[in-house]
Parts: structure tokens; C-alpha cells; sequence
């Protein structure tokens, strides 16, 4: 049995195959039937040719769009033609009809139509090309990572802390409505599901020096923009003995990596959303390859955007968030690429990054990309027994909820760094895709966990 994918990649070398899959278009031309079958291996679909010498001939020109069959035939090399070869059958049988009222007759849907029908978007050839991506980008990940000798760490879904510090966090309870004595709860305390997975992987970079996570987060946050959801994927690798410019350098290899690794495997997808999603994708993509990854300050970004402010929407000014039409006007306009901004004030960074020398700011980073803005976030973790303490006073949090979290300063503590990238995030990055929930097989938005 081959897939379509390998039958592409030789056509000459067969003669006679069988394919499974899917039908996407029947022509019946009354002596001859064209069918368009795909097996999901691939955004190519292969053309299966039926005439009278088909012993079911006229149950194969009445099948419905959406059937599975199983076929048998002749391969029937085409060069002069759209597709390189098609199949001329000698049997066909039908796995599953599919009647009429199929969603998915016509070629073309819109992506919030189509999001409301999620166990039958894949079918199709945007959200197939986008999950084919989404697998291979995954692998990529876990080969970087692995064959640069980092232990992968599989972090806690229910935990105790709040790893970010802004309480957006789903609580996990046995506990009937009403009820917050979490002392009769089935863990003995408060619990809700991760936000993060840095703060256990801390733990193992203590222990093997280069970890990562790869799993699901959950954020509680109402928000109904493009770029939020409230559970996706993140990928979080912790360093130990290793400070904030090899944190940062660290990140571009990966991104190049994984990047580069796409448009070898994914040539067709990935030429599929630059003809129908985004024309500046490959582009953009190349580019990305070959750049070098600029560096600059916080506080020389803000130069930057202060020399533009009449551009921007939002005021620029210390302590700002570098805001969305920030991120693009530094990367497009300022470095015509890829750029890392680090060391922020500490005020709107999290309690864990490390307080510079000023103690105004913290050595904190986040890599921002033409198009799309910040891709990464990371920072070099607060070895300080002290000062970690300290920080985590003044961020308002309760210093019992970090116990063990504070306690690795004490054992052997070592400077160390990380980085978290959303998983989705990458992945419309790299398909030019523009809504988070386009890019995830069953988005949970606000509203909506279907």
C-alpha cells in the first residue's frame, strides 16, 4: 500500500498500485469518471480514472465528495499534463459513502466557518497543510533539541504556582461551588492547571545542565484576539551555567533550525500558503535563514520608537510594554529583520528574571520577527537566594507558594536561562496563517471548547 506522497515522489518507478483515501472531486462524463482522491500525506491529491471496463463503473461515478475507498490501477504517466501521472482503476471499493448534505462540497470556506466544524477541517486543504506543518515542526523541535543534548522534561499540568504571577490561572478542585476551604480539596491545597512549565524545568537544569518542555499551558484570560487562546503548546529549555547572550543565541539557532528544517520537508505546504495565504511567506522565511539576528536594549528601542511616536497609536515612554506596532516598526522599520530587545524595567517583567546592576531593569529578552512581532520571551533566571526573595515580595506573591522554587538557591545554585516560545505562535509564523485558532486542531478560546 503506498501513500500519495510516495507515489509522487516516483511515479515512474510503478506500475501497479493501491491507494486509500478520501474523494475530493467526482466528474461524471457518462463513459468516464474522474475521481480526486487524497490520503492526507500530502496537499497533492492524485486523479483516479474510471470507464466501463471497471467492473462497479457506475457506482464509482455516483459516489458522493467525502467518500473513503480503497482503489486499485494502472499508473498512467501524464507530463504533458497538470498532474505528472494519474491511475486508470481496475477495482474500487467503498469504505464509507458520504451523503449530500457533506459540509465540505464546495473547495473553498471561510476559516470561521470552518471553525465550527473542527472534526472535519482537516480535510480540507488549508487546515491539512497547516497540521502537516504543525507535525513536522514538532519533530524539528524535539531533533534540535535532542541532538544538542538537552534532556526533555515532561513538567506538571496541575501545579501550585503561578508561574507568570498574574493569576490567570484555571483552577483544578473536587471542592463544591462556593466552597474555599482548599485544605478539604483533593491535593490538600489550591491548585489549577499550568501556566507554565519554566519553574519545574528550573528544577532539571539544576540536575542535567540543558532541559526542555514541550506540553500544553492554560491561561484563564478573557481575551478574544487572534494571537490568544486559553490552551496551547510551549516550548520552554532551561540552561544552566549559561547567561543571557547565550540564552539569546541559543534561541536563534533553534528558530533558524526549525525554519530551515520546514522548507526542505514541508516544500509543498509551504509553497501552497505562499500562493493562497501570505505571497511574502517564502521571503520572508528565506530571509530569516540567512539574517543575523540583531541585539538592542530596551531603553535603545525606546530611542528608536520615540523619533516615530507620531506613528503609533499607543504613547512611548519608560516602562511601556513594547506593544504590537512597536514590534513591527522595530523589526520592518528600524532593523529590516529579526531582532532581540532585552533588558527591561523590572516593573513589567516577571519576578524570576534576574535584577541587573541598576535595579531598574532585568536581563530579559524577547525576540521579535518581521511581520508577526514577538516570538520569544526569555530571560536569565535570578540565581540570588536574596534577591529572588525580595522580588518576590515586591511582585505582591507569597514567598510559602515557592518554597521549593527558592530553596534551589540554596543547594548549589548556578547562573542560568531560558526562553519559552508558543508553539502556535511558531506555527503562524511559518504558514502566514492569522488566527491562533487556525493553527490548532480543537482551539479553546473564551466561549468556546468544542
Amino acid at each position: 500500500m503506498l501513500s500519495v506522497k510516495e507515489l509522487y515522489q516516483s511515479p515512474e518507478a510503478y506500475t501497479e498500485v493501491a491507494v486509500n483515501g478520501w474523494l475530493r472531486t467526482v466528474r461524471d462524463m457518462k463513459n468516464i469518471a474522474f475521481l480526486e482522491l487524497s490520503d492526507g500525506s500530502t496537499i497533492k491529491n492524485v486523479q483516479l480514472v474510471a470507464d466501463e471496463t471497471l467492473p462497479n463503473f457506475r457506482e464509482a461515478a455516483s459516489l458522493g465528495v467525502g467518500a473513503a475507498v480503497r482503489a486499485k490501477g494502472t499508473v498512467k504517466l501524464t507530463p504533458d499534463a497538470k498532474q505528472p501521472f494519474e491511475i486508470v482503476l481496475t477495482e474500487l471499493s467503498v469504505e464509507g459513502d458520504c451523503p449530500s448534505d457533506y459540509p465540505l462540497q464546495k473547495k473553498r470556506h471561510s476559516f470561521e466557518f470552518l471553525r465550527t466544524m473542527a472534526h472535519l477541517r482537516p480535510r480540507t486543504n488549508t487546515l491539512g497543510a497547516v497540521f502537516r506543518v504543525r507535525s513536522e515542526c514538532a519533530y524539528a523541535i524535539h531533533t534540535f533539541f535532542h541532538d544538542r543534548g538537552f534532556v526533555y522534561a515532561h513538567t506538571p499540568i496541575i501545579t501550585t504556582s503561578d508561574g507568570e504571577g498574574a493569576g490567570e490561572m484555571f483552577r483544578v478542585t473536587t471542592l463544591e461551588p462556593g466552597e474555599t476551604d482548599f485544605s478539604k480539596d483533593f491535593f490538600g491545597q489550591y491548585t489549577g492547571l499550568t501556566v507554565t512549565g519554566q519553574l519545574e524545568a528550573e528544577t532539571f537544569a539544576q540536575a542535567f545542565s540543558k532541559t526542555y518542555t514541550f506540553g500544553p499551558t492554560f491561561r484563564a484570560e478573557h481575551s478574544n484576539t487572534p494571537r490568544h487562546a486559553a490552551e496551547f503548546w510551549m516550548i520552554e529549555p532551561e540552561m544552566a551555567f549559561c547567561d543571557l547572550f547565550e540564552d539569546m543565541q541559543i534561541a536563534e539557532d533553534m528558530v533558524k533550525y526549525v525554519v530551515g528544517y520546514l522548507l526542505k520537508n514541508c516544500a509543498a505546504e509551504l509553497e501552497f500558503f505562499n500562493q493562497w495565504i501570505d505571497k511574502t511567506l517564502l521571503e520572508r522565511l528565506n530571509a530569516l535563514v540567512n539574517a543575523g539576528f540583531a541585539r538592542m536594549t530596551y531603553e535603545d528601542a525606546l530611542k528608536h520608537l520615540e523619533k516615530a511616536q507620531d506613528k503609533f497609536t499607543f504613547p512611548v515612554k519608560w516602562g511601556c510594554d513594547i506593544a504590537t506596532e512597536f514590534e513591527r516598526y522595530l523589526t520592518d522599520q528600524v532593523v529590516g529583520g529579526p531582532v532581540f530587545v532585552y533588558n527591561y524595567p523590572k516593573e513589567i517583567k516577571a519576578f524570576y528574571m534576574r535584577l541587573n546592576d541598576d535595579d531598574r531593569t532585568v536581563a530579559a529578552t524577547d525576540l521579535l520577527v518581521p511581520a508577526v512581532g514577538e516570538l520569544i520571551g526569555g530571560s536569565q533566571r535570578e540565581e540570588r537566594h536574596d534577591v529572588l526573595l525580595r522580588r518576590i515580595e515586591e511582585c505582591g506573591l507569597h514567598p510559602s507558594d515557592y518554597e521549593w522554587y527558592i530553596d534551589l538557591r540554596k543547594y548549589g545554585s548556578t547562573v542560568h536561562s531560558g526562553f519559552g516560545i508558543g508553539f502556535e505562535r511558531l506555527i503562524m509564523y511559518v504558514t502566514g496563517m492569522q488566527n491562533i485558532r487556525d493553527v490548532i486542531p480543537f482551539p479553546r478560546t473564551t466561549g468556546s471548547a468544542q
